[in-house]
């Protein structure tokens, strides 16, 4: 007589053979890299010097004719770049250029003129505000002060430190993406966040260039040491960069310092409002 197959007994002839369970991989060493070497007292001094060489005054490329219009064009550049700025205003600022005529203006009109730059409603309301503060708390005028500075509408640590710097001349240094970037990437003051490259800079920079490194590194950010594809063979400070992935100089320092002195002077005249 054929042998009955017991349930149980064809549940486990149905069961499929299991496979042995894959050898996990041991995990893979990680290749530890190298921190880049902090700089030398000797080789910021010398950075510095060849910024100086290249242009030993530079501007900032905002139009503006008074501190109050450098205070609405850098409050207008947030998230923006200076030459969509730089098209907008000269207009605006024929039609008002203190806070008085801005306030009487109004921010609708103030929208029909910055409507191409990007966040133009907000900003056109910051403006209105800041100008009204201005007028009823400062006697119509720009405060010298940061306190007072960031307590008006729109404006943050960064535009109150461009405002100092280019108004009333402090050694201030207002950190942008420029800066930041080149901040890190050189490793002259690397940080998390713009205050603390800011902080950085401001210990190593030495006090006879402190009025001026903001806009030359800026510049040198926005020309040379741009984002995507630096241009390594032409930076006037090569040999003292401590970033591991730049490529060797293709002209002499004299040749690279002429290069960053053509792209620092590119000076903006405002036009004629007449």
């Amino acid at each position: 007589m054929p042998r009955k197959t017991t349930p149980q007994k064809a549940a486990v002839k149905a069961r499929k053979p299991v496979s042995p369970k894959p050898k996990k991989k041991a995990p893979s060493k990680k290749v530890a890299t190298k921190k880049p070497k902090p700089w030398t007292v000797q080789e910021i001094e010398e950075a510095f010097r060849r910024f100086h060489l290249a242009h030993p005054n530079p501007r900032g490329e905002l139009l503006h004719v008074n501190p109050f219009t450098l205070l609405v064009a850098v409050v207008l550049s947030a998230q923006a770049t200076d030459a969509g700025v730089n098209k907008a205003t000269p207009a605006l600022f024929a039609a008002a250029d203190t806070p008085e005529k801005m306030v009487a203006l109004g921010e609708e009109k103030v929208r029909d003129y910055i409507k191409t730059i990007g966040l133009y409603r907000g900003k056109a309301k910051n403006v209105i505000a800041l100008s009204q503060k201005l007028v009823a708390e400062h006697n119509s005028m720009v405060p010298a002060s940061r306190e007072a500075l960031e307590a008006l509408p729109g404006v943050g640590r960064k535009t109150a430190n461009v405002v100092l710097n280019i108004a009333f001349g402090e050694p201030t240094i207002a950190v942008d993406t420029h800066l930041f970037r080149i901040g890190n990437r050189t490793n002259l003051a690397p940080g998390k966040n713009p205050l603390e490259v800011e902080l950085g800079l401001e210990k190593v920079v030495p006090d006879k260039y402190r009025l001026h490194a903001h806009h030359w590194l800026i510049l040198h950010g926005r020309y040379i040491c741009v984002a995507r594809k630096p241009q390594c063979e032409r930076c006037l400070i090569n040999e003292l960069c401590k970033w591991p992935e730049k490529v060797e100089p293709q002209f002499s320092l004299s040749e690279r310092i002429a290069t960053s002195a053509s792209v620092m002077k590119r000076d903006v005249e405002f036009p004629s409002m007449s």
